[in-house]
């Protein structure tokens, strides 16, 4: 599997979308998921927030208001664009590289970006984001799944094809909990015709 095409390939759609995703409301069920965590944030007084895969960046600025000091990364130099517009600290970065931040966060949310990476190269990558975690830090993972495919999918907006990892939940937390403890896990249908994984975990 060439990890350089999928990212190539990613990156181009998500350049492509940054302007439609930046004017774009966000779903209900998502500020949901987002208010879940935040609560959970405030709770343990936790400070710093990494956000990966940021997109146009309404999480990163929603967590910024509330107060806590975030850094966003995304594979999309024009998703990046768009939130240092909104004055969140982004960098274009992604998942195998972010030991490139040289810190550490008390928190880290990934909303739908986790699932673009390959099932080989997913532990690695967790491993990654258990690197630049504090201890007792808390990480949210939110993922569309609850069936067990791999593969490149073209939409109807463009011909820009994108590669989705998706798990049935067995599967999703044997992975996760090789790593992190697992605080709970949520399978829920959001109308796609596909589940939806909500994950709260902690380092260990």
């Amino acid at each position: 599997m060439d990890i350089e095409a999928i990212k190539f390939n990613l990156r181009e759609y998500y350049n492509s979308e940054a302007e439609y995703r930046n004017s774009s409301d966000k779903e209900e069920w998502k500020k949901l998921e987002r208010g879940i965590f935040y609560n959970y944030l405030v709770q343990e007084g936790k400070k710093t927030l990494l956000e990966l895969g940021a997109g146009a960046g309404q999480d990163s600025k929603f967590f910024m208001d509330c107060g806590l000091k975030v850094t966003a990364v995304d594979l999309s130099r024009e998703m990046v664009k768009k939130c240092r517009e909104k004055g969140i600290d982004a960098y274009e970065l992604d998942f195998y590289n972010l030991s490139a931040l040289n810190k550490k966060y008390d928190c880290i949310w990934s909303m739908n970006s986790l699932l673009h990476i390959p099932k080989s190269d997913l532990p690695k990558v967790l491993k990654n984001i258990d690197n630049v975690l504090n201890d007792d830090g808390l990480f949210y993972m939110g993922v569309y799944g609850g069936e067990d495919t791999e593969n490149d999918w073209i939409n109807d907006v463009s011909q820009i094809p994108r590669f989705f990892s998706y798990y049935s939940e067995n599967k999703l937390r044997a992975v996760l909990q090789d790593i992190f403890e697992i605080i709970s896990f949520e399978q829920f249908d959001v109308g796609r015709n596909i589940d939806f994984q909500s994950v709260f975990m902690r380092k260990r």
